[in-house]
């Protein structure tokens, strides 16, 4: 596959440090790592993002996790591999994913899950990073930017 565009957050100045700043400024919420780059896989997986599908699985093979819950993420309901915390937060960016799929874009009971597991401040960084990998996957999918030239 060819880029249609060379990708838009390198033609606008800023743009990508715009971004990786937002995703930083999560960093002190009681999310763990692993937990974000779950849901940055399976977001991307929904959204057929090919850059982030591939970066996230080596992101979380380079964190120790297990090509079982790498494998899995896409089926993550029909496996036993993710703690009851990591399937709210994964619940919950399926459904912030798929706004459309549905009357009621985040039903009460994913995001009263997510809330049984994550304070205020960790459900606001959950929600900021999917928000953040839709756009990224946005960017990625829509100029077909090929994988592996990230890095």
């Amino acid at each position: 596959m060819e880029a249609r565009l060379k990708n838009p957050v390198m033609l606008i100045p800023g743009a990508l440090q715009a971004l990786l700043a937002l995703d930083k400024s999560t960093e002190a919420a009681d999310v763990p790592y692993v937990t974000r780059k779950l849901i940055h896989l399976r977001a991307s997986q929904i959204n057929a993002c090919s850059v982030c599908v591939d970066m996230h699985a080596r992101e979380l093979k380079k964190a120790g996790e297990t090509d079982e819950r790498i494998f899995a993420v896409s089926a993550w309901r029909e496996t036993p591999y993710f703690t009851a915390a990591e399937r709210a937060a994964l619940a919950l960016a399926e459904a912030a994913t798929r706004l459309a799929d549905r009357s009621d874009a985040v039903p009460d009971e994913v995001w009263d899950e997510a809330a049984r597991h994550y304070d205020d401040k960790a459900l606001a960084a959950l929600v900021i990073q999917i928000a953040l990998i839709n756009a990224f996957n946005r960017l990625n999918a829509t100029t077909r930017q090929p994988v592996g030239v990230w890095g």
